[in-house]
């Protein structure tokens, strides 16, 4: 009998690199109230939800603001982050990312994306590879963000897959942690020193290998 595992994904910044739209739009609403927005700061929101992106922004100008006040900068955050988007297509999608799924979907395996992200689909729809995925589920289906594991729970729910054989591509230390905590097999995507809790770790996924997709597949749970 074939062995079934669930490949699930995080989709930015390891699917597609859309953290530089994030940060260009969160910049925006910075700039506007006067705080001073870096890349380095942006690394603290990688796989934070929208709201508490916010919050960390605030805090770091010292910001108190009355939730009708948040509420017009979320709003004007997702429109600005959806505006960069208009242009995407596959290009946008990171190097050795469609071969893995290729291979995956060619050996029949079940593929599913778990992201924070409430525009997951419309970016799967524009770099067309919505169709490699068995399941989706996005910031829309979920309450909890990681670190808690919801996200990966219900994708390998849907999947039918239970978590100890389920396997997550992450590039924050919340999704690692995250997948971790589910009991699941976590493969950090990105800096070994931030992501030194995954099981296993990589630069890109030009370094994984059809032969190491093999070898999880084949992993006692």
């Amino acid at each position: 009998m074939t062995i079934k595992k669930a490949f699930i994904f995080d989709l930015d910044g390891v699917i597609v690199d859309t953290a530089k739209y994030h940060y260009l739009a969160w910049k925006k609403i910075a700039d506007q109230l006067g705080i001073d927005f870096t890349h380095e700061h942006n690394e603290l929101l990688k796989g934070v939800s929208r709201i508490r992106s916010l919050d960390i922004i605030l805090d770091l100008g010292k910001i108190d603001a009355t939730q009708e006040d948040k509420n017009k900068w979320l709003i004007q955050k997702n429109d600005d982050y959806l505006l960069y988007l208009v242009d995407m297509n596959q290009s946008e999608i990171l190097p050795g990312v469609l071969p893995i799924l290729k291979y995956l979907k060619e050996i029949k395996q079940p593929i599913a994306l778990g992201s924070a992200s409430k525009n997951a689909r419309p970016i799967l729809e524009k770099t067309d590879i919505i169709s490699y995925f068995d399941a989706i589920v996005d910031g829309n289906d979920v309450t909890n963000a990681k670190p808690d594991p919801e996200v990966f729970l219900i994708a390998a729910q849907k999947l039918a897959i239970s978590p100890e054989n389920s396997i997550v591509f992450e590039d924050s230390i919340a999704g690692v942690q995250a997948a971790n905590i589910g009991k699941m097999t976590s493969i950090g995507i990105g800096d070994p020193s931030t992501l030194y809790e995954a099981k296993y770790i990589f630069n890109d996924f030009t370094e994984i290998t059809t032969q190491f997709v093999d070898t999880l597949i084949q992993e006692q749970s």
